[in-house]
This record gives structure tokens, C-alpha cells and sequence, in this order.
């Protein structure tokens, strides 16, 4: 379980393909300090921690995680979003992220406004996949406040501190995002519609 709070930067440095699995290698101020078998997000992306050496660490991403995130657009040189697993009895500073990326979102629009910077995304809504206008939501791993949610697209505000700390500063209009909802919102909606269901059989 994350907190969607972004610990450190890390820089891809090696991408290996094998089979179905690409395998990455990242150089990080955090790297030295990981553990094989730890789990660590990477912008957004729960994953395990295989192999940790000479100041970098290595993950390995399944084709399943491949298809729903944006992994697939990694290459050397890419700036990703670090996060640990909360620590039990932690501050909850973010809010609950499982690490389990749902699908991306296509930035559609980046707008300065003197001091902050507002963010627009497309993504596919589902009925399990909604947003609430101030709800949560976390994109590449941050955790983040949705602003005026429509239709199909829905914009963030990034405050300086998330700018610097984050890989939000190099992102370009096109560039697609992992996403997260809300996890408290996809339990409603599942439990929702299973009753909708069996009140229809009755």
C-alpha cells in the first residue's frame, strides 16, 4: 500500500527484454538502500524489486502490467516517479494507493497560471472507473485532487513543490499517464452494481 506521495526521482537505465517480461534498471537515491523482494511504486506501478546493485535497482514488469500502464513507453534516460510502501502506523499524507495502475490517461493540455500549473487528461470512463469533482485520484504515482471531472476528461493543479519533486515538469501534451482510482470509489461502485444485480433477479 502507497500514500501517493512521491520519494524520489529515478532514472531508467537499462531496458531488457525477455519473453513476455521487460526487466528495467534504475539508478535512484533511494536504490542502495531497497531490498530484493521489496515492493516499490514506480510511477504508479507496484513493483517488486529483483536485484539490487551498484547503486541501482531492478524491477521486472509482467505483459499484463505492460498493457495497462505505460511501461511499455519506457526507455533509457526516462524520469520515474519513487515510492516506498507505507510503513505501518505512517502518515497517510496522500491518500490509499494499492499500486494496481487501472489504464492511462492522455494529457491533453498543460496551462501555466503564475505559480501553479493546471493539467487536462482524457481517460476511458467506466462505471467502476469514475471521478468525483475533489475527489482523489492518483496519476504516474502522485497523489492528486481531481478538478471539474466531464465526460471524458478531467484537469489537476500542480503547486510548485509537486512540479520540482515530481516527473511532472517534463511531461508534453500526448504523453500518456498511469492511473489509479480512487480504490474507496471502486469498492462502491462494485458493490453497487452486484446489488443492482441481485435485485433484478428478484
Amino acid at each position: 500500500m502507497f500514500t501517493g506521495i512521491v520519494e524520489a526521482l529515478g532514472v531508467v537505465e537499462h531496458v531488457e527484454s525477455e519473453g513476455t517480461n521487460v526487466h528495467f534498471t534504475l539508478r535512484s537515491p533511494i536504490s542502495s538502500d531497497l531490498r530484493i523482494d521489496q515492493s516499490v511504486s514506480h510511477d504508479g506501478v507496484c513493483l517488486t524489486v529483483v536485484d539490487v546493485r551498484d547503486g541501482c535497482h531492478v524491477v521486472t514488469a509482467v505483459e499484463e502490467t505492460l498493457r495497462r500502464s505505460n511501461l511499455g513507453d519506457w526507455q533509457p534516460g526516462r524520469i520515474v516517479n519513487l515510492e516506498r510502501s507505507l510503513a505501518w502506523g505512517g502518515r497517510l499524507d496522500g491518500h490509499l494507493v494499492q499500486g494496481h495502475v487501472d489504464d492511462v490517461a492522455y494529457c491533453t493540455a498543460i496551462e501555466s497560471r503564475e505559480g501553479s500549473w493546471r493539467f487536462t487528461f482524457r481517460y476511458r470512463p467506466t462505471p467502476e472507473h469514475f471521478l468525483v469533482d475533489k475527489g482523489s485520484i492518483c496519476l504516474n504515482g502522485v497523489s492528486l485532487t481531481v478538478v471539474e471531472p466531464r465526460d471524458d476528461l478531467f484537469s489537476v493543479a500542480i503547486i510548485p513543490y509537486t512540479w520540482e519533486h515530481t516527473n511532472f515538469h517534463r511531461l508534453r501534451e500526448g504523453d500518456r499517464l498511469n492511473v489509479e482510482f480512487d480504490v474507496i470509489g471502486k469498492y462502491i461502485a462494485r458493490y453497487l452494481a452486484l446489488y443492482g444485480q441481485a435485485l433484478a433477479r428478484h
